[in-house]
């Protein structure tokens, strides 16, 4: 048997019986021969009790003490998980991200990981022991600050370790049985997947999907490490994700999928430059100023111009997080652009369908539009890739744009609705 690595979410250690149960299923591992190395997030809601906190001190916390901050609760959950086990005969050391060698850049609250130097843990699993590793954190490289990783950095901390210890699989531990279709909240009729390309879920994970985070299947995809969504809650199987699908017949792949599923996101607003000069130059001038702020935009779309003023409108979508810092980035280069007018809005939702089947398939972008105009639902923006249509619409619209949307390409399930066990999701 071979090393595996296990993530467990917030919602899977909520509390003490959550994490005796997950000890349970860590030391049923290490029964069947396997070595483990658990990574682990915050106690249910502890990360963001944490940040509550820390704007009542201060409105605008350091990020150095910040990150100092969100990282106890990692350090709590690994600390209880490795009491647990070690509570049913099984040894067990905790560690924290900058123990385990996750080595990350200087960005606080948002670090990317350079690289990992897991000697400590090779060390705990020589020696016997299972290894628990907190996730979200690591060190930077230069300050040897301690830095984290950004909402669900757990998911990329873990497929960092399984990269870096040359394991056989990266199974992650959530409150649902899988990846599913559509959102199982949204959705009671959404179908659980038994396997998806990675490619198919880096797109459902950058359109909304919350089941796994995008840099996590992008580092899973790089290094070739297949992952299993699972929950922790029942023993069913779950979704594989991986760059080649393990189900074949003789020679021949199992064909895949037209569409693999409807995601969303009404965490994103749109910010419309009004009235920018249509001569080159001035996208850049925009897209620059935004970029030096450290912005990250996703849809973008230029309406034509008007052949009377010789002006147009650049309209984009961003995390509302980083909506205050881009407006203020934009209007410092006022000047330097010369636009009338800032609009902001963040009463929007994107809705994703995502398949690599569509690309051969003509017909699916016609019945996508045509089920959204069933629906009753207008459209605001288009942004469209090989294997992806997404709209921005009204955010109270999302919910049943989605079910539209999942019932028309016949994703629907005849069996029993999908099972959600608590928690939000990741």
């Amino acid at each position: 048997m071979g090393l595996v690595v296990q993530k467990y979410g917030g919602s899977s250690v909520a509390d003490a019986e959550g994490i005796k149960r997950v000890a349970k299923r860590i030391v049923e591992a290490k029964k069947n021969g396997h070595q483990v190395v658990v990574v682990v997030s915050a106690m249910g809601d502890t990360t963001d009790e944490l940040i509550d906190l820390a704007e009542k001190v201060s409105p605008m916390p350091a990020g150095r003490e910040f990150d100092m901050l969100l990282t106890a609760g990692e350090r709590i959950s690994m600390a209880l998980l490795a009491m647990a086990i070690k509570n049913l005969g099984h040894e067990a050391q905790s560690f924290t991200g900058s123990q385990a060698g996750v080595i990350t850049d200087s960005v606080h609250n948002k670090a990317r990981i350079i690289d990992v130097t897991p000697g400590r843990i090779r060390t705990a699993l020589d020696e016997g022991n299972i290894a628990i590793v907190a996730g979200f954190q690591g060190v930077s490289q230069d300050k040897k600050d301690i830095t984290t990783l950004g909402r669900g950095g757990s998911d990329t901390t873990a497929v960092a370790l399984a990269a870096a210890l040359d394991a056989e699989v990266c199974e992650i531990y959530t409150d649902v049985d899988g990846v599913f279709t559509a959102d199982p909240r949204v959705v009671k009729k959404a179908r659980k997947i038994d396997w998806i390309s990675s490619e198919d879920m880096l797109e459902l994970a950058a359109s909304g999907s919350k089941v796994l985070l995008h840099r996590c299947v992008e580092y899973a995809r790089r290094y070739d490490i297949p992952i299993h969504v699972r929950s922790s809650f029942s023993g069913l199987p779950g979704t594989w994700v991986s760059n080649e699908n393990p189900k074949s017949q003789g020679d021949q792949q199992v064909e895949h999928a037209i569409i693999s599923g409807v995601a969303h996101d009404v965490s994103e607003a749109k910010i419309t430059v009004v009235g920018v000069p249509d001569k080159p130059g001035e996208a850049a001038v925009i897209f620059r100023a935004i970029a030096d702020a450290e912005v990250n935009i996703d849809m973008i779309v230029q309406n034509v111009s008007a052949a009377s003023t010789g002006l147009t409108d650049i309209s984009f979508t961003l995390p509302k997080s980083e909506g205050r810092k881009a407006i203020d980035a934009l209007e410092k280069s006022k000047g330097a652009i010369g636009f009338d007018s800032l609009r902001y809005d963040d009463q929007i939702g994107k809705i994703s369908l995502v398949g690599a089947g569509m690309k051969t398939n003509p017909g699916v972008t016609a019945s996508f539009f045509q089920a959204l105009s069933d629906a009753g639902v207008n459209i605001e923006l288009i942004s469209t890739s090989e294997i992806r249509i997404s709209v921005v619409t009204r955010q109270d619209d999302v919910p049943e744009a989605v079910r539209a949307v999942h019932s028309a390409f016949g994703l629907d399930s005849d069996s029993d609705e999908a099972v959600v066990y608590g928690g939000t999701g990741r």
